[in-house]
């Protein structure tokens, strides 16, 4: 059987396991070396990303302190009233925090801070890291103001008096979330295909400086969830790199995977659940369960 045809039959299973998980899936799984070797589902199509925005932040972030336009040294102090909401880190605290750039990008990928990544994103700009994204030949990457920029969408969109009640409004399974509320069009949005190649210039030294690139990798292998991506290689010897998105019924992950021969993949699986609960431990095990079949495909047809 042909190599097409095995690609075929993986992507059939993988979107049948989407179907029993009740999600609509995205994905694309590439041999980190020999990109053109991948198994793709709808791989192109654009729509928001949620915090994994936070990894084209973190490129264009380490390319400016390598150009010496930004020191990532420089403290920066967040208090309370200014902060962007959230559910982890500097987010959640009641007094003023005092932290070095550098350390806000650490706390934006490993633990997904808001509070965070506005920050960091206030002092690169939105435009820059579009403007690398182009350069790095990710057309469809665009950030439009961040976290910050998608809630206060949201709010707008469902002409909610608060972003609690906007986030209520759409976590409502009785309720129909209105049509811009999913709309890549003004929102932090891209493609698996453009992730992936933002992981693997990352990986290859291509994104940044090779200290600034060894940096980003330990960054992300310091993601403390498990419950995506990672909960399909869950062995001590396999490194799952990663970084999650959550807003509304999307569930996202992007990262790379390890194995001990030295191998690596880039594995980038978006998915949109027909219910908008909180928890749907389903939805997201999916995303390591179908990184894990193309992984093995890929892995497979490599060793034939």
């Amino acid at each position: 059987m042909s190599g097409t045809r095995h690609k075929s039959g993986v992507e059939r299973a993988v979107r049948a396991m989407f179907d029993d998980a009740g999600v609509r899936g995205w994905l694309h799984v590439a041999d980190l070396r020999r990109p053109s070797d991948r198994v793709t589902i709808d791989s192109g199509e654009r729509l928001p990303i949620a915090s994994v925005y936070k990894v084209p932040l973190m490129a264009a972030f380490c390319r400016l302190a390598d150009a010496g336009l930004l020191d990532p040294r420089r403290p920066v102090t967040l208090v309370p009233d200014e902060r962007v909401p959230g559910a982890t880190g500097v987010s959640v605290l009641r007094d003023p925090v005092t932290m070095s750039l550098r350390d806000l990008v650490v706390l934006m990928m490993t633990i997904s801070d808001n509070a965070a990544a506005d920050a960091v994103l206030r002092a690169v700009g939105p435009d820059v890291v579009d403007a690398m994204c182009r350069e790095l030949g990710m057309p469809d990457t665009h950030i439009h103001g961040g976290v910050a920029g998608t809630f206060s969408r949201l709010v707008a969109e469902t002409g909610a008096a608060s972003l609690d009640a906007a986030l209520a409004r759409v976590a409502d399974n009785d309720s129909v979330a209105p049509p811009g509320v999913y709309d890549p069009a003004f929102k932090a949005s891209g493609t698996p295909a453009d992730i992936a190649v933002l992981l693997r210039a990352i990986w290859t030294d291509e994104a940044a400086s090779a200290a600034r690139c060894a940096f980003m990798r330990d960054v992300m292998r310091r993601q403390p969830w498990t419950h995506r991506l990672a909960s399909g290689f869950p062995y001590d010897d396999i490194t799952v790199y990663g970084k999650t998105g959550t807003f509304g019924s999307l569930r996202h992950e992007a990262g790379v995977v390890e194995f001990p021969d030295g191998s690596a993949y880039t594995a980038v699986v978006f998915t949109q659940a027909a219910r908008s609960d909180t928890k749907l431990p389903r939805a997201d095990a999916v995303i390591g369960a179908a990184a894990r079949a193309a992984v093995e495909e890929l892995r497979g047809t490599r060793d034939a």
